[in-house]
């Protein structure tokens, strides 16, 4: 049984409307239930079936004005990379130490791993740790490089990316309920317009077929598309 605090919440939300992208986020903010600054989520459902590779979604989004939410990048460089790798902001300069250290711990500490193509292969002796948890640098999603400094810069900022789930759906934060709503606004079509460009060619009929808004612990808000 949902608390008091949903309870209320859900009942500022006509269920049977769709929403304008600004007045779900308005909404979304005012129904946040949390105590702390939770994150403003979007729930799409996509108009794919989800058993065929040659559907499946992956997409890299630059959002205007970030998540909120500081990630911890290492970037897995050779000798040559190293000085480069520290100067563009990367919190790890990861080595072959590094890659020999993560074999024997299975440890990880960092939330985004990039690499230049040269250790690519060398990469392959702890795909088995990073692929699970989505952090392999893969050339589809812009991480494996030859320009740190932009892309270390452009993942601080708020890159990120996405893929779609077992069920067809794709689920992303797209900043806090601190931030202003017009921020909010800018990030959300953002990642609309980059979820329209994805669509796979085997795709047929409607490829967005539904999305809602809410905040980390509130209740969802049907937008129109």
């Amino acid at each position: 049984m949902p608390g008091k605090k949903y309870q209320a919440a859900e009942k500022l939300i006509d269920q049977t409307k769709l929403y304008s992208s600004e007045e779900a986020i308005e909404l979304a903010k005012k129904t946040s239930t949390a105590k702390f600054d939770g994150s403003i989520e979007v729930h799409c459902v996509l108009g794919i079936d989800p058993a065929k590779n040659e559907q499946q979604v992956r997409v890299t989004v630059a959002l205007p004005h970030g998540t909120g939410k500081t990630k911890k990048i290492a970037a897995f460089v050779d000798a040559v990379h190293e000085k480069e790798a520290e100067a563009a902001g990367a919190d790890i300069v990861a080595t072959e130490q590094t890659i020999a250290e993560i074999a024997s711990s299975g440890k990880i500490n960092f939330d985004i791993a990039i690499a230049v193509p040269a250790m690519m292969p060398k990469l392959a002796k702890i795909a088995k740790i990073l692929g699970p948890k989505g952090l392999m640098p893969n050339p589809k999603s812009e991480t494996v490089t030859t320009d740190l400094k932009k892309t270390v810069s452009e993942l601080k900022k708020g890159r990120l990316t996405f893929k779609n789930d077992d069920t067809g759906n794709v689920h992303i934060a797209i900043g806090k309920v601190s931030f202003e709503s017009v921020k909010l606004v800018e990030n959300f079509k953002a990642l609309m317009d980059a979820l329209r460009r994805s669509k796979p060619s085997s795709s047929k009929g409607v490829f967005l077929k539904s999305c809602v808004v809410s905040s980390s612990m509130g209740p969802a808000i049907r937008v129109q598309l």
